[in-house]
């Protein structure tokens, strides 16, 4: 798809921008203060292997126009699956009544916007390649995963890509359009010692090209990986239980910052009053080792966007500084409501859902220490490396996670593995009891995907190694 997105949605659709005026106009004959169209068009690829079979390999196309109205903190959305003048009228019109207000507007005029960033460099587009090239990667993986250690029973391995193309006109005169590739390469593994099962995984991408997973995230890499860690798990012996300090790894274990502190930062519940974090700005929340941002303009990541999904530029936000709260995740409405600049973290899953304020690529910044000086710092504590699941409670800001891959730390060395960890405490009271933060930040591979009312995005998490002097580790023994 050579065409710019604005470009591809009007010859494809034979739509004019004197058209776009008109719909804008309509979904504001009610009389709201602003309003949106949402143009998108997706293409989606999945290949899955398990058993040594290519068990699906599908390949889906949807597109769809949704309309917005706001009038006041009133919201009114629809959509439609047809993209054609009359299908958007009908649901510009519905949007229009259900936020409708007191006062008349007419067409709107746009004008074409250029995106404020280029964040995918995208030398061979994934959705192009032949689906047998594909499979020759999930099979590789397969291959080499079993030749791993013998103990390995069983591999599944997947590769998922979509190609999606947006576009997003507004009553303000905003027309802008993106073209978003997004890739994702995983492998599980089950290990199997005298009916000893455990499973470790691994997965990788970003908005990139096949590029990616010939250098970085390669098949052997992923294999390698994932097979490793079922075969640590193996030898894990039950998780400790009490009050201990904890030392989270560099990378995916951003994950529990994501969750425990990101989504309390999200506008909406601040504005709200459910937030742990509500009313706090400029206050202390987190120790001083602590500088949190969520950073949408990283080239290549999964969280990154060259536009949001109401057409602003993404952008790095300092969430908190030194330990102090200095503003919240923004999307238009939150922002206007709250009075302050949006940061272009309006988002949403599809044309068929509202947006709202979401993270993009979420982390802590680098503090002095070595990893190494962390962890012999460290009398008995829990070396947390990777995680699965966990749950947070955003009013409350308290959290659950279980790690799926942990040590001991006994004299300041790392010993035996240790399985069925699981990390609980609060997330602003947890960060204040941050002690060291390691010179070693990392992001995560590209697998995250962040659910909130309904809605997944993709999204990034990162962290370096950092200490935690206290915290409920709950286990078996």
């Amino acid at each position: 798809m050579k065409q710019g997105a604005v470009d591809f949605f009007l010859s494809r659709f034979n739509i004019t921008l004197e058209e776009i005026g008109r719909l804008l106009g309509v979904a504001l004959s009610k009389g709201g203060d602003f309003a949106d169209l949402y143009f998108e068009y997706r293409i989606n690829n999945s290949i899955n292997l398990e058993e040594q079979l290519v068990k699906s390999a599908t390949k889906s196309i949807s597109q769809g126009v949704g309309v917005r109205v706001n009038s006041g903190d009133k919201t009114g959305y629809a959509y439609t699956d047809e993209i054609s003048f009359d299908s958007i009228k009908h649901a510009a019109l519905t949007a229009a009544y259900i936020s409708q207000a007191q006062k008349e507007v007419g067409p709107v005029s746009v004008s074409r916007h250029s995106n404020k960033h280029n964040l995918y460099s995208v030398e061979e587009s994934v959705s192009d390649l032949p689906v047998a090239r594909k499979i020759e990667l999930v099979r590789e993986a397969d291959s080499l995963a079993r030749s791993f250690d013998k103990r390995i029973r069983e591999v599944q391995s997947s590769f998922h890509d979509e190609y999606k193309v947006v576009m997003i006109a507004n009553s303000e005169g905003l027309l802008v359009g993106d073209i978003q590739p997004l890739t994702r390469f995983n492998v599980a593994c089950i290990a199997d010692e005298d009916g000893n099962l455990q499973m470790g995984r691994a997965g990788g991408g970003g908005r990139s090209g096949i590029e990616l997973f010939l250098k970085e995230v390669t098949s052997q890499s992923l294999a390698e990986e994932a097979a490793r860690q079922a075969i640590i798990n193996l030898e894990a012996v039950d998780a400790p239980a009490g009050m201990m300090a904890v030392v989270l790894g560099s990378g995916w274990p951003g994950i529990l910052l994501h969750e425990a502190v990101g989504h309390g930062l999200e506008a909406d519940f601040n504005r709200k009053q459910t937030s742990a974090f509500a009313n706090l700005i400029g206050q202390r929340v987190a120790s001083e080792l602590c500088t949190v941002v969520d950073d949408g303009t990283i080239p290549g990541r999964r969280g990154s966007l060259n536009i949001d999904d109401e057409g602003n530029g993404t952008t790095q936000t300092v969430l908190i500084e030194k330990g102090i709260l200095r503003g919240y995740i923004n999307d238009r409405l939150n922002a206007q409501l709250l009075g302050v600049d949006k940061t272009g973290n309006g988002r949403r899953e599809s044309y068929q859902h509202m947006p709202m304020p979401r993270m993009t690529n979420t982390f802590m910044l680098a503090g002095p220490e070595s990893p190494e000086d962390i962890i012999k710092s460290v009398k008995r504590g829990l070396y947390a490396v990777q995680f699965g699941g966990g749950q947070v409670d955003i009013t409350s800001g308290k959290f659950v996670f279980t790690t799926s891959e942990a040590y001991l730390i006994e004299d300041g060395k790392i010993t035996a593995p240790v399985r069925n960890a699981t990390l609980i405490g609060n997330g602003p009271d947890a960060l204040t009891k941050v002690t060291a933060v390691g010179n070693d930040l990392a992001l995560d591979k590209g697998i995250g995907l962040c659910g909130k009312d309904g809605q997944s995005v993709p999204v990034g998490v990162g962290m370096p190694t950092i200490k935690i002097s206290e915290m409920t580790v709950g286990g078996t023994n």
